[in-house]
Parts: C-alpha cells; sequence; structure tokens
C-alpha cells in the first residue's frame, strides 16, 4: 500500500486528471438526470419505432445529414429547433427520438423539447455512431 501512495506522490499531476474525468463524467450524468432526459439505446430506438411509430429526428448540420442518416429521419438542425417546434408538436403523443453525432447535443435538444411541452422525447445514446455500431442501417439518401 505504500508503494501505491509512492506512486500517487510521484505522479500527483496524472490522479488530478483522472479525478478531473471522473468528476466531468459523473457531472454529466448528473446533468441529464436533472434536466429529465431521457436516453435509449438503439436497439431500445428500433423498438420505439416499430412499435409506437416514433419520429426520429437528426440535429446534425446539413453536411453531416448527408454523410449518412438513419432512414427517415426528419432533419432539423440543432440550430433552428426553436423555430421548428411546431413541426415536432405535430407528432402528437408519438415518441421523437433526437440523435447527434454522439449523443451530446441530442440531450440539450431533449431538455428543450420537454421545455416546450414535448413530454415524449428520447436521446439517442451514443447517437448515429452507436446506431451504426448496433449494425443498424444508415441511409445516404436525402429524406
Amino acid at each position: 500500500m505504500s508503494d501505491f501512495f509512492e506512486f500517487a506522490q510521484h505522479n500527483w499531476l496524472l490522479f488530478l486528471a483522472l479525478f478531473a474525468i471522473l468528476g466531468l463524467l459523473a457531472g454529466s450524468e448528473l446533468l441529464r438526470k436533472l434536466r429529465g432526459v431521457r436516453t435509449v439505446s438503439a436497439a431500445e430506438a428500433l423498438r420505439l419505432i416499430n412499435d409506437q411509430d416514433a419520429w426520429v429526428v437528426d440535429i446534425r448540420e446539413g453536411s453531416d445529414y448527408r454523410e449518412g442518416h438513419i432512414p427517415q429521419a426528419r432533419h432539423i438542425p440543432f440550430a433552428s429547433l426553436k423555430e421548428r417546434m411546431g413541426e415536432l408538436a405535430k407528432a402528437g403523443d408519438k415518441p421523437i427520438i433526437l440523435y447527434c453525432r454522439s449523443g451530446a447535443t441530442s440531450q440539450s435538444a431533449c431538455a428543450l423539447l420537454q421545455k416546450n411541452g414535448i413530454a415524449q422525447s428520447y436521446s439517442l445514446n451514443g447517437g448515429l455512431s452507436a446506431w451504426a455500431d448496433a449494425h443498424l442501417p444508415v441511409s445516404r439518401k436525402k429524406a
């Protein structure tokens, strides 16, 4: 045990970085829970799409959308989400699954939707990367 403390003393900067990263990870998860954002895995998203006819919304920029997106995904960039909130309200009781590249921006978008009265919104955990990693289809056609 004394070897560990000696190692920690000699590498204090390494341990400081470790605790900073752990704090950021925990803080991010805590913030998500405080916002009330619900996340779904790629498999859960697919189930919502198939069983409840969920809307899928890609909030990335246009060039990213054209490079590949979930089939039948509506494209509403994050920057214009507030102005186009009326389009999403037309979903009614259907769930809305938002996604970006990695899942971070879509969590902010979900919080925005919930703040505007759209309660059935979900963030795709891991974003399009997780969707592709689950070997689910990615379309390169315009929707």
